[in-house]
């Protein structure tokens, strides 16, 4: 999940040694996603089926998300530096990727229900392809679409001097996670051409809020933040599942502000638990994930290791952790096209004796991190530096929006 430009410790930047906690919370959520992933074919007699790798590593990824964005916002103090990093963070790896899966075409089919259309075209320009009925050229694209709701609804709260109220904001998604579990049981937006609208409506939203000023501004920022809530409350697969995370991402920030004292209280997160620990025993079933026992135990354990995180962040980080968390977008994005491609390649290992098992995960896992960092230095690294430059040449934001903060924006994201 892409956050924050990752400093290792022991570097000059003060800010960046506050934030190698951060880089090694990404490690942890990247690794324990690939292992969610390889663990149904390699060594399946170690995969945990009390709690959830998968929705844990990703749950640790919405925290961080939540911790960093708004920050990230607000110490740029323009929407336009922030969307510009946003898209040369995000876009340059993951259109690598779909170019990966379309040339493997011959060795490994695309997914079922994937299509090389203009909505499959639309859904991933926006990105917001799990809430607009789509699949993802990779399986693990579904996360991005929370991460770009997430952004849009930032950047309209932001604009609408909103933004500070993180806790109303967590506590109204929790509740609403559970009054869409109650109410829906299939996402409305399966029932509309809503690629292709939201692609629209995303474009001249954000048009509005970078380009405008005042009343203008004002109005794409209702747009953005409109397809935002309308595309969480109504367009996930699990429609519960996307309020959920919106509050959980909304968490991390409460978090972020009580760190930063610009709040004395965690009322909020007891705000956010409960309706979260309830939701499971009365939504549609969505997968053996949301048991509530698995559900539980998977959460707690997400929340336990941001805890965790929080607790040691003034201390030294392993490098190893932090290298992960450098490298996690890669680790993300490509690891289940690897996997893909090495079952086309070698066929089922769970066949193979346990000792060879073990060996060709030990090799797996060691390609996935070797073209992770590839990756990182020749596209993230030099994209993410090209977006900076490009941020750093506009001219300066309207009158009015806020100055930029202590903390550099680099840092944050």
């Amino acid at each position: 999940m892409p956050t924050p430009q990752p400093v290792l410790p022991g570097t000059p930047s003060h800010a960046g040694q506050r934030l190698a906690w951060l880089d090694a919370l990404r490690g942890v959520g990247a690794i324990a996603v690939v292992l969610e992933h390889m663990l149904y074919r390699f060594l399946p007699g170690l995969r945990p089926y009390w709690m959830n790798l998968g929705i844990y590593g990703v749950m640790v990824f919405f925290l961080v998300s939540g911790y960093v964005i708004p920050a990230s916002l607000e110490s740029r103090g323009d929407v336009r530096a922030f969307w510009l990093g946003r898209l040369f963070r995000l876009y340059p790896l993951y259109l690598l990727v779909i170019g990966v899966v379309l040339l493997c075409v011959p060795l490994v089919p695309l997914r079922r229900g994937l299509g090389l259309d203009p909505e499959t075209a639309a859904a991933h320009a926006t990105m917001l392809i799990d809430m607009v009925w789509a699949a993802g050229f990779a399986d693990t694209m579904w996360t991005l679409s929370y991460e770009m709701a997430f952004y849009l609804l930032v950047t309209a709260l932001f604009v609408g001097g909103l933004h500070r109220r993180s806790g109303l904001w967590a506590v109204a998604f929790a509740v609403a996670a559970l009054g869409t579990g109650l109410l829906l049981a299939r996402p409305l937006t399966a029932y509309v051409p809503a690629a292709l609208i939201s692609l629209g409506v995303m474009a001249a939203g954000l048009a509005l809020v970078i380009a405008g000023t005042g009343r203008v501004r004002a109005a794409g920022a209702v747009v953005v933040g409109g397809l935002a809530v309308v595309l969480v409350l109504a367009g996930g697969r699990a429609p519960w599942l996307g309020p959920a995370i919106l509050a959980v991402m909304f968490t991390g920030t409460v978090l972020y502000r009580w760190e930063r004292g610009q709040i004395s209280h965690l009322w909020a997160v007891a705000g956010v638990v409960v309706p979260l620990s309830v939701v499971p025993f009365f939504a549609a079933r969505a997968g053996w994930w949301a048991d509530p026992p698995v559900w539980h135990v998977t959460m707690a354990l997400a929340a336990a290791t941001f805890a965790l995180g929080m607790a040691c962040r003034r201390r030294a980080v392993p490098r190893a952790l932090v290298w992960l968390g450098l490298v996690s977008y890669s680790v993300y994005l490509l690891h289940h096209p690897l996997l893909k491609l090495f079952l086309a390649l070698y066929g089922d290992p769970r066949r193979e004796p346990l000792l060879l098992q073990a060996a060709l995960a030990v090799a797996y896992i060691a390609v996935v991190l070797g073209l992770s960092w590839l990756t990182y230095r020749v596209v993230e690294r030099p994209m993410q530096a090209l977006g900076r430059r490009l941020a750093r040449s506009l001219p300066a934001p309207p009158q009015g929006t806020p100055s930029r903060r202590a903390v550099s924006a680099s840092n944050l994201g």
